[in-house]
């Protein structure tokens, strides 16, 4: 089977779900690359130094015709094809063809619906996926599949889907556990508006004024990263909170193996957040806003992690100062969010079940959902109040 996974650019955090789908191919699988990488995406680190010989470019500056040809056939040939952010230019043959096609995509509605521009995007979205063409979602959020929904797209053809880190598996995860330190809390991220870094500082500052012992570490760089810095100053609280700039994938790894508690406070403008699989991979006890893209998927209130409703900080604080009063709590949260990650939602997982899926669909299944849960089950229309305990 041909497969091809068409996107923007080539990030490590696409490169496990790329190794094992090239893997499980025996060699047919090709990733390509539209758009070249920000410099800011640079600087956290997405960058790979040596990148495998199935990604190729179609848009970069300094690519010929050769190499532009040479992609349109690998799309129109492939057995299936997996788009991201990626000119639709690329895909109207295909389309045209009725060869299988998944979209695979963020939420459309990070910022509400606009009644102005709800039916130029129907119009275009409608154009781009005819009802008749065998094209389907790959939700890499949980709620990607209720916005395209309220434009009368994929009804029974969206798939969970997301991000896929690399995983690490430990001979042991008690042993990580045991090395954790229970009063030390991690954030991780661009220093953006969506991620509200300030959320975990203003929780430490109440944590210092309530007596608890503990240290916060903010890591990442951004455009909010001075106001961040100024934010601590300003409420003398540099002894618990520490910025540490931007840090390699895999320092950043290893300071969460040592972290009891991870926080992940983003808003509904967070598509996905691959953070919270490394943390939970990690053995982190997460705590996680209801309102980014991952949470839903991979965390399982009071089972592998705690999740609050985005904008009730009191529901946040309380949530850090349970798990920093139990070491015990923590260590059971953390050991069954390794599990989550390590048995299920991990890249060799997923990519077994898409080839699954597509084998199952491309036999004539009229309703493929072959699994239950996990990537490649149904992608469900969430209720407002899912989060809820």
């Amino acid at each position: 089977m041909k497969i091809v996974l068409l996107s923007n650019y080539f990030n490590r955090h696409q490169m496990p779900l790329s190794d094992a789908l090239f893997s499980l191919t025996d060699g047919n699988y090709s990733f390509i690359s539209t758009t070249e990488m920000s410099e800011e995406r640079r600087k956290l680190g997405y960058t790979i130094e040596n990148i495998p010989d199935y990604v190729r470019n179609i848009e970069i500056k300094d690519a010929d015709d050769f190499d532009r040809n040479e992609c349109l056939k690998i799309i129109d040939d492939a057995d299936v094809v997996i788009a991201g952010a990626a000119p639709e230019i690329l895909l109207k043959k295909r389309i045209s063809e009725k060869k299988l096609t998944f979209r695979y995509s963020e939420r459309l509605l990070k910022k509400g619906k606009s009644v102005i521009k709800y039916l130029p995007r129907r119009f275009r979205f409608h154009r781009k996926n005819p009802k008749n063409a065998p094209i389907f979602l790959l939700c890499t959020s949980a709620y990607t599949a209720a916005d395209y929904l309220s434009f009368g797209l994929f009804k029974n053809k969206a798939y969970k889907w997301g991000y896929f880190p690399k995983t690490i598996y430990y001979a042991d995860i008690n042993e990580i556990l045991n090395k954790k330190d229970p009063a030390k809390i991690f954030w991780c991220g661009r220093f953006v508006d969506f991620k509200h870094p300030s959320l975990a500082v203003k929780a430490a500052e109440r944590l210092r004024d309530e007596g608890y012992s503990f240290k916060l570490y903010l890591v990442g760089a951004g455009p909010k990263e001075k106001e961040i810095k100024e934010e601590i100053q300003a409420k003398n609280i540099e002894n618990r909170v520490f910025l540490t700039g931007a840090m390699s994938a895999e320092k950043v790894r290893h300071e969460m193996e040592s972290s009891g508690i991870f926080l992940f406070t983003s808003d509904f403008g967070e598509g996905w957040g691959a953070v919270l699989n490394e943390a939970m991979n990690s053995g982190c006890a997460v705590i996680a806003s209801h309102a980014a893209g991952a949470t839903p998927y991979l965390v399982k209130n009071g089972e592998n992690g705690l999740i609050y409703e985005f904008g009730n900080d009191e529901k946040l604080y309380e949530k850090l100062k349970y798990l920093l009063l139990n070491p015990k709590e923590q260590k059971r949260l953390g050991a069954a969010a390794y599990k989550t990650i390590s048995e299920e939602w991990n890249a060799e997982i997923a990519a077994e079940r898409f080839l699954n899926l597509t084998k199952s669909i491309l036999n004539g299944e009229k309703n493929p959902y072959i699994y239950k849960n996990g990537p490649c089950s149904k992608a469900e229309i969430l209720k407002n109040d899912w989060w809820k305990e």
